[in-house]
């Protein structure tokens, strides 16, 4: 997922397999010893952090424990992988905890890359340059696009924000080459 979102990460970590894994960490890993740090390649100026949480529900005194721990450092977003569900409290409280975006997802939300599906289209954010010459070329505002929820899985996945627009084509034998845009909302 960090590599699809343009982040540095190395080839060997990506190919790597659950024996290779499994050796490096061993079979029962602690948890606070597998974290993820990466720059993204576009901008170095920002990094991300992932952090893997215990098999207990995440409440709001281990959010803030994480707060304490990692809001002092230079992150620009960080991504929580749940074995457990987050406490609504703890959800409603997340972007008041921390001064960078912060994600959550199952651990069963990253066994299956939905974006390699073969039914799924392309994804692909447009600049800001290219917005405007969209909305510029069919005289509409952003709000006038089709919407996709931040929350939608692809765009979950992606770590889209409000206010992108992507540009979404469909290739197939029935649809040849469709292109639509949507407003991430």
């Amino acid at each position: 997922m960090l590599w699809d979102r343009g982040y540095a990460i190395s080839r060997s970590d990506i190919d790597q397999t659950l024996a290779d894994f499994r050796s490096s960490f061993g079979e029962n890993p602690e948890l606070a010893k597998i974290k993820i740090e990466a720059v993204l390649l576009r901008d170095p100026s920002k990094r991300i952090l992932v952090v893997f949480c215990g098999a207990a529900p995440v409440k709001l005194t281990t959010a803030r424990d994480l707060s304490t721990q990692y809001s002092k450092e230079n992150w620009s977003r960080m991504i929580l992988v749940l074995q457990s569900n987050m406490t609504s409290q703890t959800r409603e409280k997340m972007k008041l905890l921390f001064p960078f975006k912060v994600e959550s997802f199952h651990v069963s939300e990253l066994l299956i890359n939905i974006t390699k599906h073969a039914l799924m289209p392309n994804h692909e954010p447009l600049s800001e340059e290219e917005k405007q010459k969209l909305l510029k070329k069919y005289s509409i505002e952003e709000t006038q696009l089709p919407r996709m929820l931040e929350s939608d899985a692809v765009a979950k996945y992606y770590g889209y924000e409000k206010g992108t627009i992507l540009k979404i084509t469909y290739g197939g034998e029935l649809t040849k080459n469709h292109v639509t845009y949507r407003c991430v909302v």
